[in-house]
């Protein structure tokens, strides 16, 4: 800029007072006041612009952690439940299994019982007692032939082990 303006004196100087250069050099010197201010404008909005870009990639970034705060979050949660649903299924199928196991035993008793041995003699328990020997007394055990003999009251669980209780054991 300092060439120009050497440039603007230098021409001035030697026109020597003339009218019509001094309007073209007052047209210059405006030209040049006002692309000096077009150059700050647009060094302003170009600042504005970059600024702008700046705050929305910090919200853009700020937002994608967020995201991937959450996606983290919503991943475990549906791991747990995922290990949560494969026990569940599992005991299902160990469920659906005992049933089954218990349904054929009850077709087993129920047909066996059904088919009757002659003489009054059903199954208990799949063994073939005679009912009129065995049953449940009014205690809700099982009566034996052995009940006299046995003091406990004929319970067919009189031949349990007898298991400590963990709390009497320290």
């Amino acid at each position: 800029m300092a060439s120009s303006s050497s440039t603007y004196r230098s021409s001035s100087s030697s026109d020597g007072g003339n009218p019509n250069a001094v309007a073209v050099d007052e047209r210059k010197r405006k030209r040049m006041l006002s692309n000096r201010e077009s150059a700050r404008r647009s060094r302003m909005r170009k600042q504005k612009h970059i600024d702008d870009l700046t705050a929305q990639i910090n919200q853009l970034s700020s937002d994608n952690r967020q995201i991937l705060t959450s996606l983290t979050v919503t991943s475990q949660l549906y791991m747990k439940i995922q290990a949560e649903n494969s026990i569940l299924t599992a005991q299902m199928a160990e469920l659906s299994s005992r049933l089954e196991s218990l349904n054929e035993i009850v077709d087993l008793v129920t047909t066996t019982n059904g088919a009757g041995f002659g003489g009054g003699v059903d199954l208990i328990d799949g063994c073939g007692f005679d009912d009129r020997t065995v049953g449940i007394n009014s205690d809700g055990f099982y009566d034996d032939m052995m009940s006299g003999v046995n003091h406990w009251g004929g319970s067919v669980y009189s031949n349990q082990p007898i298991m400590a209780n963990d709390i009497n054991m320290y």
